[in-house]
């Protein structure tokens, strides 16, 4: 079954991810609190199934973890049990169709080398792409890519094979909209065992930093780049109390709004255009592709670690959003938070997306932004929860035939507190 461990660090080191960057999840699920009691990490897929058929048999609850990157904590071990490290599934396959299929534990950086080589682009990565491909699938969303193809559950999986939790020690392969509730649930319905993601032929990209002097000449655009003869990867922006502490290859002025595009090669001179006629400054073009990867590693919430990181004496939030007044309400939506209160840009296929970044004054202040958010007209993500929120109802039937005693990930199918269960595993 692969490598079996009771290694006190290890143990606590594997039973908690990037939660941490939530205050709410930090006090909450902080690291240390809820430890499995043993690591599995399988080394071949039919582990897996093995795995899983006699966690069912002995009732012992089972949670599944990638590289550890996710932000909601929904790789920790509320019940204990067994932590199903598959980082050691890591097989990648260029199939002749086009696709690849990736065990669950390999890295999206080793898969998009093997798709390169073969010609060939992965539809969407994670901002943090040294993540694994089923947690991903299985519990991300969005990233690089995203512009023009959408999310996860955007016809971005071809098939999945998956191990349920119901003692029968098999596997299936999952296609088309079946799929659905094996995307972004955490594990709560069955294991992923192996993805195949769609790709097309690839492209030349180019990392592309430009400077505004205000945020309305950065928005005016920032909206325009939905009409690039060919959609962009990736468009983040930033206000300056957030540029210094990006991690930029070229200098960026910290008293101007930022914005970084992953544009593909032929889009550049009509980018740089805009961006001059706009009353910006291309401030570099650079063409290494693996330049990409480190503007793509700029995006998302990784602003708001950066921001973190760099003032440890003051605690931050953010909230993940989306829609139109985040371009053209922009004071309204600052104001919903105590001040100072900064946005992170993001564009999708439909407008903007933003992290809203605020100071951290309680749960109950972070909440109750969000129904004023609302109020705007702006689609909000709760980035400080653990639980199943998308497709719930088909998660939770779902899961009924898959994982008939609820041994799966236990926790994350409820918006209930888990119980603090330090005092049943004892001191480790």
């Amino acid at each position: 079954m692969g490598s079996v461990s009771t290694d006190v660090a290890l143990i606590a080191k594997v039973s908690s991810d990037w939660s941490r960057m939530s205050p709410v999840l930090q006090e909450k699920v902080p690291p240390g609190r809820y430890l499995a009691d043993v690591v599995v990490r399988p080394a071949l897929p039919e582990h897996v199934p093995a795995v899983l058929k006699v966690a069912f048999e002995h009732d012992v609850p089972v949670t599944p973890r990638g590289a550890g990157t996710g932000n909601y904590g929904q790789a920790t071990p509320f019940d204990g049990g067994i932590l199903l490290d598959l980082r050691g599934l890591d097989s990648i396959t260029v199939n002749p169709t086009g696709t690849v299929t990736a065990g669950a534990g390999a890295r999206m950086t080793a898969m998009d080398k093997v798709a390169r080589a073969a010609g060939r682009d992965i539809w969407i990565f994670p901002s943090t792409k040294s993540s694994t491909i089923g947690g991903f699938v299985g519990g991300g969303s969005a990233g690089t890519g995203t512009i023009e193809k959408g999310t996860t559950s955007d016809g971005y999986v071809v098939a999945a094979t998956v191990a349920p939790m119901d003692g029968s020690g098999t596997m299936v392969t999952v296609r088309g909209e079946d799929l659905t509730p094996y995307i972004h649930t955490y594990g709560v319905t069955g294991i992923l065992v192996d993805v195949e993601v769609r790709t097309d032929p690839a492209r030349d990209w180019a990392a592309v930093y430009a400077a505004f002097p205000s945020y309305d000449e950065l928005v005016a655009v920032h909206r325009t780049l939905l009409d690039l003869p060919q959609l962009p990867r990736l468009a983040s922006a930033d206000e300056p109390a957030l540029v210094p502490t990006l991690p930029a290859p070229v200098a960026l002025d910290p008293a101007r709004y930022s914005l970084r595009v992953i544009a593909e090669a032929s889009t550049v001179d009509e980018l740089a255009r805009r961006v001059h006629n706009g009353g910006g400054e291309v401030v570099a073009v650079l063409a290494d592709y693996a330049e990409t990867d480190r503007l793509s590693g700029m995006s998302y919430n990784h602003p708001v670690w950066f921001l973190q990181r760099a003032h440890p004496d003051r605690s931050w939030f953010h909230m993940e959003t989306g829609g139109a007044p985040l371009w053209d309400h922009p004071d309204a939506v600052r104001a919903v938070y105590d001040g100072p209160v900064h946005l992170h840009l993001e564009l999708f296929r439909h407008g903007p997306g933003a992290m809203v970044v605020a100071g951290y004054r309680g749960e109950e202040a972070v909440l109750a932004g969000i129904p004023e958010l609302e109020a705007l007209g702006i689609g909000v993500h709760s980035p400080h929860q653990w639980y199943v929120d998308r497709n719930v109802g088909l998660a939770t039937e779902t899961a009924r035939r898959t994982d008939p005693k609820g041994l799966l990930n236990p926790g994350k199918l409820t918006s209930t507190p888990p119980v603090d269960t330090r005092v049943n595993i004892g001191v480790r």
